[in-house]
C-alpha cells in the first residue's frame, strides 16, 4: 500500500472529501460543511489526509491556537479513517504526522475531544501515547444545530 498525505487548505479541497468525513457525520450537507467551513479555515483550520491512488482513506482536521495553560497547542477535529481500512495503520500515519507538525509549530501538547462512548477511539489515542487530563463539558443549547 503506497500511501500520500497531503494538506487540504481550500474548502474546496475540503468539500472534495465530503464522503470520507461523511463515515463520522452521514448526516452532514455539502451545504452544512461548506458553511461551517467558512468559519473554521480563517482560523487556522486546514486538514490532513492519507491517499491511496487518489482515494481518501482518512483524514482529520486540526488547527492551532494558544491557550494560557498550554500556551499553543494544536488540536485535532474530526479524525476519520474509512471503515474498510481501519486497522491498517492509516490512524496512526495521521497521528504521526500532526505530530511532527505540531513541533514544527512548536506547540506545547496535542489535544483532542472523544465522545466518552468511543471506547475504539480511546484505545487508539492511548496507544498513540494520549491519555486524558480533564473533562469536556458541554452544554447542548440547541439539538437542531448539532451535525451529529
Amino acid at each position: 500500500m503506497k500511501l500520500q498525505i497531503q494538506e487540504l487548505t481550500t474548502i474546496e479541497e475540503m468539500l472534495a472529501q465530503i464522503d470520507t468525513m461523511r463515515f463520522l457525520y452521514p448526516k452532514l450537507s455539502i451545504e452544512k460543511y461548506k458553511s461551517f467551513l467558512s468559519e473554521m479555515v480563517p482560523h487556522n483550520y486546514i486538514q490532513i489526509g492519507v491517499f491511496e491512488e487518489g482515494v481518501c482513506l482518512g483524514i482529520t482536521g486540526c488547527w492551532s491556537a494558544t491557550k494560557l495553560w498550554t500556551g499553543k497547542y494544536l488540536e485535532i477535529d474530526n479524525f476519520v479513517v474509512n471503515p474498510e481500512h481501519r486497522s491498517k495503520g492509516i490512524g496512526k500515519v495521521l497521528t504521526d504526522y500532526i505530530e511532527q507538525k505540531a513541533k514544527g509549530l512548536n506547540c506545547s501538547s496535542i489535544v483532542l475531544d472523544a465522545f466518552t462512548g468511543n471506547f475504539a477511539a480511546h484505545r487508539f489515542y492511548y496507544n498513540q501515547g494520549y491519555g486524558p487530563k480533564g473533562f469536556h463539558f458541554v452544554k447542548i443549547l440547541d439539538e437542531d444545530k448539532l451535525t451529529q
